[in-house]
């Protein structure tokens, strides 16, 4: 492959350049100097770092996540990323339980592709829900570094809201442990909602 490189030095007409062939041909033609040489020299420099740059941009500057959730009628499945291991990205599960009121949470262990066991938080007694109450759970994740996703939790007739991340048990056992990060409500205290407006006017 020819490569041809003109290089433009000021105040003359000469017009020096570069041959860079394949084969026993030449290298330098005689016309260049070493102050053109440095030039290249730099252009080349700072071309590849551009283009390295540009590389570091589109493909390690922006967080990538994988995630997903599914549910059939009051059971969702949700995914996300859970620091376990700092070498290797692990995937987490959420599932909740409608039947037994839990949230259950496991890792997927890449080595073995087996699962690290089951943390469970009981909903029932986690957001004061009262027996026989009508709930609907919304859960979903979202990532909040590169490593870690977070489960957002909520049922919508009491309005209480909490935030969920999974992680190597405390204790330094074997096994997953939930962590709440926050509980609070998204509707005040004593604001009315639709189900006991109904219940009022009946």
């Amino acid at each position: 492959m020819l490569l041809t490189l003109f290089l433009i030095r000021k105040k003359t007409t000469r017009l020096p350049y570069l041959f860079l062939f394949s084969g026993s041909t030449p290298l330098f033609n005689r016309h260049l100097n070493m102050k053109n040489l440095k030039y290249a020299f730099v252009f080349f420099l700072g071309m590849m770092a551009g283009l390295g740059g540009l590389g570091w941009y589109l493909n390690g500057s922006s967080i990538k996540a994988w995630a997903s959730n599914d549910r059939h009628e009051d059971y969702i499945l949700c995914t996300g990323q859970v620091l376990v291991n700092t070498q290797v990205p692990s995937d987490g599960v959420w599932l909740l339980d409608y039947r037994t009121g839990r949230l259950l949470g496991t890792v997927i262990d890449h080595t073995t592709g087996s699962i690290r066991g089951w943390a469970e938080v009981d909903l029932v007694q986690e957001f004061g829900l009262p027996p026989r109450q009508s709930v609907h759970f919304l859960m979903t994740t979202g990532q909040v570094n590169q490593t870690q996703a977070a489960l957002y939790l909520t049922e919508v007739n009491s309005g209480k809201f909490g935030v969920y991340t999974m992680g190597l048990r405390p204790d330094g056992q074997a096994g997953i442990s939930i962590k709440r990060q926050d509980l609070t409500t998204f509707r005040p205290q004593g604001e009315p909602t639709k189900q006991n407006l109904r219940q009022t006017g009946s």
